[in-house]
């Protein structure tokens, strides 16, 4: 980000940053959203992020236009801002429509249940690099490569996603999978590189453009991972994992 963020300065362009995963999660010692390196930090609250206020998300900014105009646009291009209104109001009851919008706005029930959970977000993180650290140590003689984790990074596990080394197994990734998932275990793959999705197809692109994104995605198995998992729980997946890849 820092060397995007050069860039920026260079060429004068904006950053938007998808921190959507990143909920409470630093780099170069500052929270991610903080806007040292952004314009626009972009959350999800979906129910399998950080936490979660069950659907939604938030934009953070330092930039106060921004904030104002990001406020407009998620209200139907609507404000009761007597600054951005055309001419003064004449009453406390009065808006004005000034662009077009939509409504981004965020239920009061789906924000409370956000707000509940917010002062809990270092213990959520705390747990899942815990558990980060127990798969790293669990899985070190495995056919298996762990996530690699930046040294100015501090993440916070959304995801736990190994690299099969299937030159040492004689299953193919689906097999693996499958078979983890026959155990009633939910592993899962994330993701399929977008430039193979259809709609990028049928703009040019093609397989084999971006063969880094295709290797790791032909490799890739993300293990459970949540901040309530329990170290035998934990246990029972490195112990199927183990015995699925050592018997193949």
């Amino acid at each position: 980000m820092s060397r995007i963020h050069a860039l920026s300065l260079e060429y004068g362009f904006r950053i938007i940053e998808d921190a959507s995963h990143a909920i409470g999660a630093k780099y170069a010692g500052a929270p991610v959203g903080s806007g040292r390196y952004s314009d626009i930090s972009v959350f999800s609250f979906h129910p399998v992020k950080i936490i979660t206020s069950a659907e939604g998300g938030m934009a953070m900014t330092n930039q106060p236009a921004l904030a104002k105009r990001m406020q407009v646009l998620r209200n139907h291009g609507i404000t009761r801002d007597p600054e951005l209104m055309t001419r003064e109001p004449i009453g406390d009851w009065e808006y004005q429509q000034i662009s077009l919008g939509a409504n981004y706005r965020m239920s009061d029930i789906h924000a409370s249940l956000g707000l509940s959970q917010l002062h809990r977000v270092d213990d959520f993180v705390a747990q899942r690099r815990r558990l980060q650290a127990r798969y790293d140590s669990l899985l070190a003689d495995l056919p298996v490569i762990t996530p690699y984790q930046s040294k100015e990074c501090d993440s916070t596990l959304h995801l736990y996603p190994i690299q099969l080394q299937l030159e040492h197994i004689s299953l193919t990734q689906a097999e693996v999978f499958a078979r983890m998932r026959e155990q009633e275990l939910g592993v899962n793959i994330h993701y399929i590189p977008v430039h193979t999705q259809p709609y990028y197809q049928a703009l040019g692109f093609k397989h084999g453009d971006f063969p880094n994104a295709e290797r790791y995605y032909e490799r890739a198995l993300s293990l459970p991972l949540f901040h309530g998992m329990t170290d035998k729980e934990q246990d029972r997946v490195v112990d199927i994992l183990s015995r699925i890849t050592r018997t193949a």
